[in-house]
């Protein structure tokens, strides 16, 4: 198959002259990294103090990569997409508040979503965030027992606590599972990740057994996450149910590695980015080697990954729009990847985050901060958008 991720106007179809222009000024900034250091501390104090900067953030980052404040604004961007043959999933893109009403709050506001969802032709996922509903120190010290049942016998409160956040799980994956709308649930900090993963296969193992329901997420850029992904798919074919994994590089490196340096231990990163490269086209060709027994999403920006699965689904005389593989990019970037993907005859969806404009400012800043640490992210995201316009003759 010919697919050339180098075609634009594929990749730009949905977007006005004017939308252009303003991705182009965007990434323009974002290449100057003294500008995105200065965004980054200074936004979130702009927003906190009231200084008049949300009509420019509305117009310029948020514009670029949320869905809106509303599930309704939502729906607007997922039916423009749906024209192109690209989906959505669904990211109630806020940080969690702690707290057990919160917790409730951010369970409901999860299972509103879902029931959005099912309203919608073209949203077959939602994102879900267990430290949404879960204390973060409740689930490093699962971690840290992990072979314990719960890890917190000595603790009656803390197993209280552990239960009530196995029910939030199960009553957001009994609605998905009604709804058929899929859940991803996020990747954590590797030292709280056990229980979440314990967490996600024991929802797999409910509500997996005919179709893919709960999808974990799989960080590649930690060197033991291929083995456990291998371990995953023993387990789901011991106990009979589909293996459903979202396949990423992974959000938390340099944290990760500050943490272990301060600890003195060894870091669960790989050394360099080759290995993580190497072990994400092998996690890859794993699922796909076991296609009928493991739903995989690619969610990956890397163009080489994404012609790997291509071309295994193509030696494999697999059909491009299999049921159980799908790519997926963030909202914003990376155009060139879904659009010609999805123009080729694959599933292919943007992950949407969406909430009020405060609230997601955490999201923005992230995302402006990793598109500037990635090599050559942002220039090729610029080089893409200048080559349109000048195949549109604008400039």
């Amino acid at each position: 198959m010919n697919i050339s991720f180098d075609n634009t106007e594929n990749a730009f179809a949905y977007k006005s002259v004017k939308d252009l222009k303003r991705a182009k000024l965007l990434f323009t900034s974002m290449n100057y990294q003294w500008v995105v250091d200065a965004g980054v501390r200074l936004t979130p104090f702009a927003m906190k103090t009231g200084l008049p900067v949300r009509g420019l953030i509305r117009d310029t980052i948020f514009k670029q990569f949320v869905g809106g404040e509303t599930l309704e604004e939502t729906a607007v961007v997922a039916n423009t997409l749906a024209k192109y043959g690209v989906d959505v999933i669904l990211d109630y893109g806020i940080e969690g508040k702690e707290g057990e009403e919160n917790f409730e709050r951010v369970t409901q506001e999860f299972i509103n979503v879902i029931n959005f969802a099912a309203t919608q032709p073209h949203i077959p996922y939602v994102s879900v965030k267990i430290t949404a509903f879960a204390r973060f120190k409740l689930l490093q010290r699962l971690h840290e027992a992990p072979r314990l049942r719960s890890g917190i016998h000595d603790n009656e409160a803390e197993e209280e606590e552990w239960k009530r956040v196995r029910e939030r799980m199960h009553r957001i994956c009994s609605v998905a599972a009604e709804k058929n709308i899929g859940v991803l649930v996020d990747a954590e900090e590797s030292w709280i990740q056990d229980p979440v993963d314990r967490l996600t296969i024991e929802m797999m193992e409910i509500f997996n057994k005919e179709k893919p329901i709960v999808y974990n997420t799989i960080q590649l850029y930690r060197h033991d996450r291929l083995h456990f992904l291998k371990l995953s798919y023993s387990i789901a074919r011991q106990k009979s149910f589909i293996l459903a994994v979202k396949l990423v590089r992974g959000a938390y490196m340099e944290k990760e590695r500050a943490r272990a340096s301060q600890k003195g231990v060894q870091s669960p990163i790989h050394i360099n980015k080759q290995s993580t490269d190497t072990d994400y086209n092998a996690a890859v060709a794993f699922c796909i080697n076991n296609i009928e027994n493991i739903a995989c999403i690619v969610a990956s920006h890397n163009e080489e990954s994404c012609l790997l699965a291509v071309e295994l689904m193509e030696k494999k005389g697999l059909p491009l729009n299999h049921p159980h593989l799908h790519f997926s990019q963030l909202y914003g970037m990376s155009d060139h990847i879904s659009f010609n993907l999805a123009k080729a005859g694959f599933s292919v969806s943007k992950y949407l985050p969406f909430g009020p404009l405060k609230e997601v400012i955490p999201y923005l800043m992230r995302r402006a901060q990793e598109n500037s640490s990635v090599s050559g992210q942002t220039g090729r995201e610029l080089s893409l958008i200048k080559e349109e316009l000048k195949r549109r003759k604008i400039h």
